[in-house]
């Protein structure tokens, strides 16, 4: 099992129009492996990527594969099949479930899928036999293309679907409103409106999806008569953003680096900031100079163990009984041997881990090198990537020359590193050279794994898939070398604010269901949603968000080399990382697409303007038990704590963009984990980027209560004192599993009653109109 593999993101692609019809766009490898092993670099910033909410997936089983013909990845397809009403049917062969939180709709909304023969999801490899591979189904993101996000009515709280066919959610401070003739249901959280029998048809592929949307009667009269221009006002405002992709403030009005920022001080040694190059002879298009001179080694409790210490020693046996050796010695005699095949490169690797020799598996590297690489892309491999990573990893007595920190709980430390020294440090991990970090019980047992031997085992295409995204990162490295820095940053949140008495306004946001962090969020405080152990399982089968992303920008996995598990305070911040792949897909569909030429440009520290933050969210096993007052703190602290920086000027701060954080796997509520992050934003000074992955209702429902509490100029703390007031006044005494009242439900009518005091004991008290269960 990957230690926690359980980062609760997801990755779809966002399919254009000319790849709906096929399901996918070709990952054909004679394409792709040219640029992989043996084609000039293409310049393409075009990325067909969409940064999804996700799934615990590591827990999976892994999936027999079968590469087919020499020829590689022909064609990959994924077939997405009619499945129920349940899931949607996103245009990248993906199947997701509708977003889980019971907030808005006042309308009970029957989905019937046209055609729905089998529920699974089929991953065809090249010429090879189909082999079916099962989607995991606790996927909330929708595709930007998925027939689903062009229709009015989406998402619904997962618990309450019905037999797979009914998709609800529960209103806001509305019910209905009998307007002339015809009889629409306005959905105050979410904008969205719906005639009383309307049939909304998703035009998509081949399938066709039927809603048949109904409006209880049942509001009570007073809600009614009090609400009612509030309720035609949001009428006007529905039907105005039924059909747009993005609301809110327009993104480009929002702060970007490098343009917001101010002018960096000259880079140098501080305390808390450890910098391994010669900051005196940093030039722009140079590569950094290693610091010190030579090597340095330190084989201590504060530091990383490097394979080339002198203090890493290997038992063997001699004619007078036992002994010891240079393990870095034996990993030089092991490595420089050369490779034929992919039997070779495991025996290597074993002649250092003797004690692994029984349990590390190759299949997944001997699949790649045999079945699904041509002849000549396997020559390559063995007689050029391989050895060029050699002779990287085996130059870490010169460019890793000083000891590197290990970012330990509680510290607030910096770590400024070259992209050189980055690669080596992973061509390292390839061949599995770290001493002790191999065993659970060693005193890295709180440290994420960092060899990566879990990459080679298993018969996954996941395992393919991440190993083409990673060497195309060691071609790219080993032909041309890097010439940047990168910095990571382990910040501890030690006073967090009093949320309480907080004054703060919310600040901008910009919201939308199209488009990814990573793309369009391009120069803002990107989010990563975290494992606490940071890169979740991307050295092993986990492959959603997170690990995409550590995919994609392979020097964010060093950081497992020396950041310890987050703790509830703590955030790892990383500035400077490039994108060096593209992808499309997502979990079993994931697909390494092309090399990607990274043209962000970079600081007066020769770092790219790329700011990545890992933030892990609580896992939520009951739906009520996040609004508990003391776990809606923990996700306000943390997430203030991944968004402030000390003694910033708000603007010179970039915007935070994300999305549905914590939720899909982790079981959080994407209405409340948005207010959660909006809060957080605005106390440290941040617009917001919003980014729904395809669920446009979400976007409508997040939208109207931000422009409801801004419009009225509900503070922070305001806002802070309603949250914990629902959770008394609602969740508290709760017999269900769902609250009958939404939490934007409550907030729209506390709000709207109560303009000077946040008093009434009772949701009955507050002549508020509890929402019917099954309309969740």
């Amino acid at each position: 099992m990957d230690e926690v593999m359980d980062s609760q993101g997801s990755v779809t692609a966002e399919v254009k129009p000319e790849d709906v019809k096929n399901d996918v766009p070709k990952t054909n490898l004679t394409d792709g492996k040219d640029e992989l092993f043996c084609g000039a670099e293409k310049h393409d910033s075009t990325k067909d990527c969409v940064l999804t909410e996700n799934t615990q997936d590591d827990a999976a089983s892994q999936k027999s594969m079968d590469c087919g013909s020499a020829g590689g990845l022909d064609e990959s397809i994924l077939t997405a099949s009619r499945s129920n009403a349940t899931q949607t049917h996103c245009s990248n062969g993906q199947k997701s479930k509708l977003s889980s939180s019971p907030d808005p709709h006042p309308v009970k909304t029957t989905c019937v899928a046209a055609h729905c023969p089998n529920p699974k999801l089929t991953l065809c490899l090249s010429n090879s036999p189909r082999k079916g591979v099962s989607t995991p189904s606790d996927v909330e993101m929708l595709s930007p293309d998925s027939p689903v996000s062009k229709t009015v009515l989406v998402n619904n709280s997962a618990d309450k679907l019905h037999d797979g066919s009914t998709c609800a959610e529960d209103s806001g401070f509305a019910k209905a409103q009998v307007m002339e003739s015809q009889q629409f249901v306005k959905d105050s959280d979410s904008g969205c409106l719906a005639k009383d029998r309307v049939h909304l048809v998703a035009m998509g592929t081949e399938d066709a999806e039927t809603a048949e949307c109904s409006g209880p009667s049942d509001m009570s009269q007073d809600l009614i008569g009090s609400k009612s221009g509030a309720i035609f006002e949001s009428v006007s405002f529905a039907l105005h953003n039924m059909d747009r992709g993005w609301l809110g403030t327009p993104i480009d009005e929002l702060n970007r680096m490098p343009q917001c920022a101010p002018p960096l001080s000259h880079l140098k040694v501080v305390p808390n900031h450890t910098v391994t190059v010669r900051t005196d002879l940093l030039r722009e298009g140079e590569v950094p100079v290693p610091y010190p001179t030579k090597f340095k080694d330190a084989w201590d409790d504060v530091s990383v163990k490097m394979p080339c210490s002198e203090k890493n020693l290997f038992p063997m046996e001699t004619e007078d009984g036992g002994g010891v050796q240079s393990r870095w010695e034996l990993i030089h005699t092991a490595l420089q041997g050369g490779f034929k095949s992919s039997l070779d490169v495991r025996d290597a690797i074993l002649r250092y881990n003797t004690a692994h020799a029984k349990k590390w598996d190759f299949t997944a590297l001997n699949l790649l090198c045999t079945e699904c690489l041509e002849h000549c892309e396997a020559q390559h491999l063995f007689e050029v990537i391989l050895p060029a990573m050699v002779d990287l990893a085996l130059s870490a007595p010169r460019l890793c020359t000083m000891p590197i920190p290990l970012l330990k709980s509680r510290m607030n430390h910096s770590l400024t590193l070259s992209q050189e020294q980055i690669a080596c440090l992973l061509a390292n991990a390839f061949f599995c050279t770290f001493p002790r970090r191999n065993s659970r019980k060693s005193e890295y047992c709180n440290y994420p794994e960092i060899n990566f031997y879990r990459l080679f085992e298993g018969s996954s295409p996941r395992k393919i898939e991440k190993l083409k995204t990673l060497l195309c990162y060691f071609r790219r490295v080993t032909q041309t070398r890097p010439k940047g820095l990168v910095t990571f940053t382990r910040q501890t949140l030690n006073n967090p604010p009093n949320w309480e008495s907080s004054q703060t306004k919310l600040t901008r946001l910009h919201i939308t269901c199209e488009g990814t962090i990573e793309d369009d969020g391009y120069g803002m405080l990107q989010v990563d949603f975290a494992n606490r152990l940071v890169g979740g399982g991307v050295t092993g089968h986990g492959l959603v968000q997170e690990e995409i992303r550590f995919l994609i920008n392979p020097e964010l996995i060093v950081s497992r080399l020396f950041t310890e598990a987050l703790e509830y305070n703590e955030c790892l911040i990383i500035t400077g990382t490039e994108q060096y792949s593209k992808y499309s897909g997502y979990a079993e569909s994931y697909k390494w697409k092309d090399s990607h030429k990274d043209e962000t440009p970079r600081d007066d520290w020769q770092r790219r303007c790329t700011e990545i933050v890992a933030i892990d969210a609580l896992r939520f096993r009951h739906f009520l038990e996040q609004f508990l007052p003391e776990k809606m703190l923990r996700e306000l602290n943390k997430a203030y704590c991944g968004f402030f920086r000390s003694n910033a000027n708000s603007k010179h701060l970039s915007a935070v963009a994300t999305g549905n954080w914590g939720c899909g796997a982790f079981g959080g509520d994407t209405r409340l984990k948005a207010l959660i992050q909006l809060m957080a934003a605005a106390e440290a000074g941040r617009d917001v980027a919003y980014f729904t992955f395809g669920d446009a209702q979400l976007m409508r429902d997040v939208h109207e209560i931000h422009t409801f509490l801004t419009d009225r100029k509900v503070t922070v703390g305001r806002l802070y004192n309603l949250l914990n007031q629902y959770s008394s006044l609602v969740c508290k005494n709760c017999r269900t599993t769902r609250p009958d009242v939404s939490l934007y439900s409550f907030i729209y009518e506390k709000v709207s009653s109560h303009t000077t005091a946040d008093a009434p004991d009772s949701a009955k008290d507050s002549g508020m109109s509890p929402v019917t269960s099954d309309s969740h």
